[in-house]
C-alpha cells in the first residue's frame, strides 16, 4: 500500500494540531505496518499521487485548495484513489465542494466546535470491520456539528457523537452529529473512489488511543481499496541471518 500523507505547520498549544508531529510519527507508524509511505507539508502534486493508493490529510483548513491542488486531487479520485481526513482537514471556504471529495465539508469562519470537552461516541456500524476494536467510549477532543454533506451518493456513518453543552455549542448542544464515516462515489467517466474521516484529533495524543489508532489503520487501508486489516496484522518479514557462510565453504 503506498500512502502519502499531506499535513502542514503545526497551529494551536502543545499537544494540539500537531500536524509535523504527525507525518513524522505516522511516517513510522505506516512503515513499521507494512506501507510504502511518503509525504511532506504541502499538497500532493500530480507526480506524487501516480502511484498512491491513498492521502492521509492532517493539515488545518486544507479544503484552501489553489487549482493545481484541485486538480491533481481531482484526477487521483476520477482514477479511483482514496482520500483519508482528519480533523480539521475538511474545513475551507466551499464545504459543498470538499463533500464532493470526502463526504463532507466544514466552512472556515463559523463558529462550529466544542473545543476541549468529552466526545462520546456511540459506533451506529457494529458490523463494519473497520470499527472491529471500536466501542462507545469517551474522549476529551473537538467535535463539530455543523457540516455540509455530500447528498448523491450520501455518507455511511460509522459512529455518531452528542455535541457536548459547551459555550461554542451554543443551541447545538445536545445534536447527534456524525463523527466517523466512510463515503464511496464514482467522478463520471471514472473508477470508485472511497474516502474514510475521523473528525477528531484536536488533541494529538488521541491519536494513540488503543481503539482509536487500528481503527484508523483500517480506515486507511480500506479508503485504499485494500484489505481492510492489511495494516493491524501486518507482520514484518524476517531480517537477514546473522553470520553466513565465506567463500570457500568456511564460516565467517
Amino acid at each position: 500500500m503506498h500512502v502519502y500523507i499531506w499535513a502542514g505547520l503545526k497551529s494551536h498549544g502543545e499537544g494540539q494540531h500537531d500536524y509535523p508531529q504527525f507525518l513524522a510519527d505516522w511516517s513510522k507508524i505506516l512503515t513499521a505496518h507494512g506501507a510504502v509511505v511518503d509525504g511532506a507539508l504541502h499538497a500532493p502534486g500530480s507526480a506524487d499521487l501516480e502511484h498512491t493508493d491513498v492521502v492521509v490529510i492532517y493539515k488545518g483548513d486544507a479544503a484552501y485548495l489553489s487549482e493545481n491542488d484541485k486538480a491533481a486531487l481531482e484526477a487521483f479520485v476520477k482514477r479511483g484513489g482514496g482520500l483519508v481526513s482528519f480533523h480539521d482537514s475538511l474545513c475551507g471556504p466551499d464545504p459543498g465542494y470538499f463533500s464532493t471529495l470526502v463526504g463532507g465539508g466544514k466552512k472556515h469562519g463559523e463558529v462550529n466546535y466544542t473545543l476541549d470537552a468529552p466526545v462520546h461516541y456511540t459506533v451506529v456500524d457494529k458490523t463494519n470491520p473497520i470499527m472491529k476494536d471500536m466501542s462507545d467510549l469517551t474522549i476529551s477532543d473537538e467535535a463539530f456539528f455543523t457540516i455540509t454533506w455530500a447528498k448523491d451518493p450520501a455518507v455511511h456513518v460509522l459512529a455518531t457523537a452528542e455535541i457536548a453543552p459547551t459555550r461554542s455549542a451554543g443551541d447545538h448542544k445536545g445534536e447527534v452529529v456524525p463523527q466517523m464515516w466512510t463515503y464511496e462515489h464514482t467522478v463520471p467517466g471514472g473508477q470508485p473512489a472511497r474516502a474514510f474521516v475521523w473528525m477528531q484529533g484536536h488533541t494529538y495524543a488521541n491519536f494513540t488511543n488503543n481503539q482509536i489508532e487500528p481503527t484508523l489503520l483500517r480506515g486507511i487501508a480500506w479508503a485504499g481499496k485494500k484489505p481492510v486489516d492489511e495494516l493491524v496484522t501486518y507482520v514484518a518479514p524476517p531480517g537477514p541471518a546473522r553470520g553466513g557462510t565465506a567463500p570457500g565453504g568456511k564460516g565467517k
